[in-house]
């Protein structure tokens, strides 16, 4: 980035702030701080160990200071601004999960767009909040669009503050699907003696409402339905998908389902042992489709600094903005994030190489060169590394 790009980013980001009405995190003396500011050269620094008492108020720093990213720690100290993990002194922590579009495995960064990439991180937004408002309980929540590529879920619940690494690994384990098997979600119930044998049968049934158990129990139902409304030679090809079921085994289990419907409603999966052997690869099949595939480190972490709600994202210029969860399917974040200051202004920005996209409700096509754009998607386009700022 030239310093010509840089100073006009770090002085727009200044106005931004100065019109910014920010609201810190609960227990803000009690975080530690960190920042980026714009430094010239390749890499970048972080300012860290950084209490209130050192900024003094939020607002100011901003204003002064004008970082290029701004951060604040899950973990509440006695010392905050000690330099060593070691001297703060650890009170409890937030439970902080993060999504990241790039990490998605049903995103293909180079080959889907930067909007298509966010819609499937909202998605597992939605997932994920299932899992913590559903699952657990948990309702202290904030929902945060990070300023890039996904989102970050801040848990303030009493119960979570004081969980240690090992206990948060669980939760993550939980919402991942690790570990997951079939054995664990169903309930065996003896139902007498079997032929010739002493030992009584089990009968297996999924929970029907609630947790692993009630989407394992919903995906099997609804795939039943699907096909049974299926031609038999249909139905049997696409059973024949799943590892292990043969055209015997598929026969089988499509002719239990028809005639077994009710008990498969009310939870049975032991209508057959050729329909078990289907179950098995439905329940494997809800977990890679229905888990929330977060960066693990984030949440298992109880010092991890974190973005400031409000601030700007120096990878983009986009506002690191809260959602109130009843907006949240209404959230457009290449919309919503937009900062106010930066529109409404045209800039001109030398463009480095052909870039296409859409930010702000418009769709932009930039060949290489120099291109007068609304001052939005000139900031983007620089604190993304594809444009410099050109002569006014």
């Amino acid at each position: 980035m030239e310093e010509r790009t840089r100073a006009y980013l770090r002085g727009r980001f200044g106005d931004y702030y100065r019109r910014a009405e920010l609201t810190p995190p609960p227990d803000t003396s009690e975080r530690e701080w960190g920042y980026i500011p714009w430094t010239s050269g390749p890499g970048t620094t972080m300012v860290r160990h950084r209490s209130l008492l050192d900024l003094g108020s939020i607002d100011d720093f901003l204003a002064r200071e004008r970082p290029r990213h701004v951060y604040f720690s899950a973990g509440r100290y006695d010392d905050p601004s000690a330099s060593s993990m070691g001297e703060k002194g650890w009170r409890s922590s937030d439970l902080v999960f993060d999504l990241d579009a790039d990490h998605l495995p049903s995103v293909s960064p180079g080959e889907d767009t930067y909007a298509e990439m966010l819609a499937a991180c909202k998605d597992a937004l939605v997932r994920l909040l299932d899992f913590l408002e559903s699952d657990f309980g948990f309702e202290d929540l904030t929902v945060v669009f990070s300023g890039s590529r996904g989102y970050h879920v801040h848990v303030r619940d009493r119960d979570v503050r004081r969980l240690d690494r090992q206990s948060r690994r669980e939760i993550v384990d939980y919402v991942r699907g690790i570990g997951l098997e079939f054995d664990a979600l169903v309930e065996e119930e003896a139902v007498g003696g079997t032929a010739g044998r002493s030992s009584p049968a089990h009968k297996r049934t999924l929970p029907t409402e609630g947790g692993w158990g009630g989407r394992a129990h919903e995906h099997i139902v609804a795939t039943v339905e699907e096909l049974l409304a299926l031609e038999e030679s249909e139905a049997i090809e696409r059973l024949t998908e799943y590892e292990g079921i043969g055209d015997g085994k598929a026969e089988a289990a499509l002719r239990a389902m028809g005639s077994n419907t009710d008990q498969l409603r009310a939870g049975n999966v032991d209508i057959h042992p050729a329909f078990l052997s289907v179950a098995k690869a439905l329940v494997k099949e809800v977990v890679e489709r229905d888990d929330a595939p977060i960066d693990e480190p984030v949440t298992t972490d109880t010092n991890r600094l974190i973005r400031l709600p409000g601030s700007l994202h120096g990878g983009s210029g986009l506002a690191v903005r809260r959602i109130d969860r009843d907006e949240l399917s209404a959230f457009d974040p290449l919309v919503d994030a937009v900062p106010e200051t930066f529109v409404g202004h045209e800039i001109t920005v030398d463009v480095s190489e052909e870039v296409a996209g859409e930010l702000n409700g418009d769709s932009f096509t930039f060949s290489e060169g120099v291109h007068s754009v609304p001052e939005y998607l000139g900031v983007f386009l620089m604190a993304r590394g594809r444009a410099e700022k050109g002569q006014e």
